[in-house]
C-alpha cells in the first residue's frame, strides 16, 4: 500500500467514525432547541402555575408538619380523656415520662411542653437534644420554679437552678386562653423574649374526674425553622415568597427579616406591606384583595398582575386554617420574564451544549484513534526489536481490550523466548545479550559496579540420564535449578547455558578474593544429596556436585564472548585438573 493510500485510509476512518456523531448531536440539538423554545414560551403560564402551586403546597406541607406536630405532642403529653392528677408532687414521675415522649415525637419545633393547673402548680420539660433534657417544676404555688437537668428518659435529676421571678401559669396568656375553650386553641404569634424569633403556643385544658377543669397542657412551636425554611426556597432570581397573618404581620419571608429592633432594643414584628420590598408589598395588596373577594371552593389559587413598572407577576396563595384557630396565609410569586429566560436560557444551553458536544466528539474521536495507533505502533517496534534479537524491548501497553490482549500474548511471547522451558531460568540467549548490555554500561560508567561469571558444568548426568531415563534427568535438572536460584543473591542472574551447563551473573564482586566465597557456596548447594525418583525404587541417594569455572569483569575479557570461554576453560580446568576434590 502506498503512502497516499494509508494516509487516505487513515483520514476515511477518522471521518467514519467522527462525523456521524457530530451530525447526529448538533442535529439533535437544533431539534431539541426549537422544540423547547415553541413549548416554552406557549406553555410559560401553565409552567409558571404549576412551579408556583407546587411551592406552596411544600410551604403548606411545611406549616402542615408544624400544626399536626404541636397536636401530636399535647395529645402525647396528656391523651384526651385522661384525668388530671389532683397534685402534680404525687404524679411527677408519670407527668415527667409523657412529658419526654412528647418531646421525642417532634423535637424540631416542639421540644417544650409544659402542664400548670389551679392550684398554681406547674411542671415542664425542655429538650435540649435527643438525650439531654431540662426539667422544670414548682408544687407549691407561692415558691420559684426549679430547673433540673438530666439525662435520658429516666436519668437522674440534677440541681441547675431556680428562679428569681415567681412564675403561676394561672397568669399566664396561654393557660387563660385554653381555659375558656373546649378544645385545642392558639395563642397569638410572639416574640420569644430569649431568642427574638416567632412562637406560638397551643394549649389545651385538662378536665379532673368532675369533667372540670383541673389545668392546661400546652407546647411551644418555634417558627425559626419555618422561617428557614422558606429563606431557603429558591424560586427564582426574582421571585420570593412569604408567610403572613390575616393582619398582614410576617410569620416568614425569603426577601425580608420577620421582626425588627427598636431604637430602644425591643424588637417588634414586621408587617408585609411596611416590610421595605417593593414586590413584596404589591403582592400582599393584590392577595389580600383576592382572599376578600374570593369565591368558590377554598384551596390553593392563582392570580397575576402587573407592577408599575410593568412587570407581570405571577402569584399562587393557600390559606391554611386548622381546627385550633390557627389561620396564615402563605404566598409564592415571581416575575413572567423568570420563565421566559429560563426558556431562552434553556434554548441558549442547547446551543452551546451541541457545539461543546461536537468538540467532544471530534476531540474524543481523534484521541482514540491516536491511542489504538500509538498502542499499535508499539507492538510493531516491539517486534522489529525482538525480530533484532532485542527479546526484553518493552510493550508498555495496558489495557482491557483486544489490543490489550494481543500486547499480553506478545509479552508472554517474549517471556517464552528468554526462558529455558524446562527450568523457567532465563535461557542462553537471554543471558548472552544481558551479559552485553552489563558490559556495555560498564564501557559507558565509569562507577559502574565490577562483576563476575561462573560457568557450572553437572558432574555424573549422564549416568543419571542412562540409569534411569530423560525424566528422571530433566527431574535433576529442576532440582539443580531451584538449589541455584535459592543459593544466588538478589539482582544476581542465573541461566540454563546447554544441557547440564548453567552459568550466574554476580554483581557487585569487588575482586576475585570476594569472587571465592560466593563460589564455594554455590558448589557446596550443588553437592547436597539428590534422591530423585531413584529413591522411590530402592536405589540409593545420587551425588550431582559440579565444576564450576569463573571469570572476572574486565580482568578476563571486555566481551561476552571472551568472559564466556574464560569461565569454560576455567570450568574444565577445575573438573579435569587442579580441583579434583571438587567434582567428585
Amino acid at each position: 500500500m502506498t503512502e497516499a493510500s494509508q494516509s487516505s485510509t487513515s483520514f476515511s476512518l477518522r471521518t467514519v467514525l467522527i462525523v456521524p456523531y457530530v451530525a447526529i448531536v448538533l442535529g439533535l440539538a437544533i431539534v431539541i432547541g426549537l422544540l423547547s423554545y415553541r413549548a416554552g414560551s406557549k406553555a410559560v403560564l401553565t409552567v409558571s402555575e404549576h412551579l408556583l402551586l407546587e411551592t406552596v403546597g411544600r410551604i403548606g406541607q411545611a406549616i402542615d408538619r408544624h400544626v399536626v406536630g404541636s397536636g401530636a405532642t399535647l395529645e402525647a403529653a396528656f391523651p384526651n380523656g385522661m384525668v388530671a392528677p389532683e397534685s402534680i408532687e404525687y404524679d411527677m414521675h408519670n407527668l415527667r415520662m409523657r412529658f419526654w415522649i412528647a418531646t421525642s415525637l417532634h423535637i424540631d419545633p416542639n421540644n417544650y411542653v409544659y402542664y400548670g393547673n389551679k392550684a398554681g402548680q406547674a411542671i415542664g420539660l425542655f429538650r435540649h437534644s435527643m438525650q439531654d433534657g431540662e426539667l422544670r417544676v414548682k408544687v407549691k404555688p407561692e415558691e420559684m420554679r426549679t430547673k433540673y437537668r438530666f439525662s435520658g428518659i429516666d436519668g437522674e435529676l440534677k440541681f441547675e437552678s431556680r428562679e428569681t421571678k415567681l412564675f403561676d401559669p394561672r397568669e399566664r396568656p396561654w393557660y387563660k386562653a385554653a381555659k375558656a375553650n373546649l378544645k385545642d386553641t392558639w395563642t397569638s404569634v410572639y416574640i420569644d423574649f430569649g431568642t427574638q424569633d416567632l412562637v406560638a403556643t397551643r394549649a389545651r385544658r385538662v378536665l379532673d374526674s368532675r369533667g372540670e377543669t383541673a389545668g392546661v397542657v400546652a407546647t411551644d412551636m418555634s417558627l425559626r425553622s419555618l422561617n428557614d425554611f422558606v429563606r431557603k426556597l429558591k424560586v427564582s432570581p426574582n421571585g420570593l415568597a412569604f408567610i403572613i397573618e390575616p393582619n398582614g404581620n410576617l410569620i416568614a419571608s425569603s426577601v425580608t427579616q420577620n421582626v425588627k429592633p427598636l431604637p430602644d432594643g425591643i424588637y417588634v414584628r414586621i408587617s408585609a406591606a411596611d416590610s421595605g420590598n417593593a414586590l413584596q408589598s404589591a403582592i400582599y395588596t393584590e392577595v389580600q384583595h383576592a382572599l376578600s373577594t374570593a369565591e368558590g371552593p377554598s384551596g390553593a389559587k392563582t392570580l397575576s398582575f402587573y407592577t408599575e413598572d410593568g412587570q407581570k407577576i405571577h402569584v399562587a396563595f393557600d390559606r391554611i386554617v386548622d381546627s385550633a384557630g390557627l389561620e396564615w396565609v402563605n404566598v409564592v410569586a415571581m416575575p413572567r420574564k423568570d420563565f421566559m429566560g429560563g426558556v431562552i436560557e434553556n434554548v441558549m444551553m442547547n446551543v452551546l451544549i451541541s457545539v461543546i458536544a461536537a468538540l467532544i466528539a471530534v476531540a474524543v474521536g481523534f484521541r482514540i484513534l491516536n491511542w489504538v495507533a500509538n498502542d499499535l505502533k508499539r507492538l510493531s517496534v516491539a517486534a522489529g526489536m525482538v525480530g533484532d534479537g532485542q527479546l526484553d524491548a518493552p510493550v508498555g501497553i495496558h489495557r482491557r481490550d483486544e489490543i490489550g490482549e494481543l500486547a499480553k500474548s506478545f509479552e508472554h511471547m517474549q517471556h517464552r523466548l528468554q526462558t529455558d522451558r524446562l527450568t523457567g531460568l532465563s535461557n542462553r540467549e537471554n543471558f548472552v545479550r544481558r551479559l552485553e548490555n552489563k558490559i556495555a554500561n560498564a564501557r559507558n560508567d565509569k562507577r559502574a559496579e565490577p562483576f563476575a561469571i561462573l560457568f557450572i558444568d553437572l558432574n555424573g548426568f549422564k549416568q543419571i540420564n542412562d540409569q534411569y531415563g530423560h525424566d528422571i534427568g530433566d527431574r535433576a535438572l529442576i532440582e539443580i535449578s531451584e538449589r541455584l536460584k535459592a543459593n544466588i543473591r538478589a539482582g544476581d542472574l542465573v541461566a540454563r547455558y546447554a544441557g547440564d551447563e548453567f552459568v550466574v551473573m554476580l554483581n557487585g564482586v569487588a575482586d576475585r578474593v570476594a569472587l571465592e566465597p560466593i563460589r564455594q557456596h554455590i558448589q557446596e548447594a550443588l553437592h547436597a544429596p539428590w534422591l530423585g525418583e531413584a529413591t522411590m525404587h530402592g536405589k540409593t541417594a545420587q551425588l550431582l556436585g559440579g565444576a564450576i569455572g569463573d571469570a572476572y569483569f574486565p580482568t578476563d575479557g571486555d566481551d561476552a564472548i571472551t568472559l564466556l570461554k574464560a569461565a569454560d576453560r576455567n570450568m574444565y580446568l577445575n573438573k579435569f585438573g587442579g580441583r579434583k576434590s571438587e567434582s567428585n
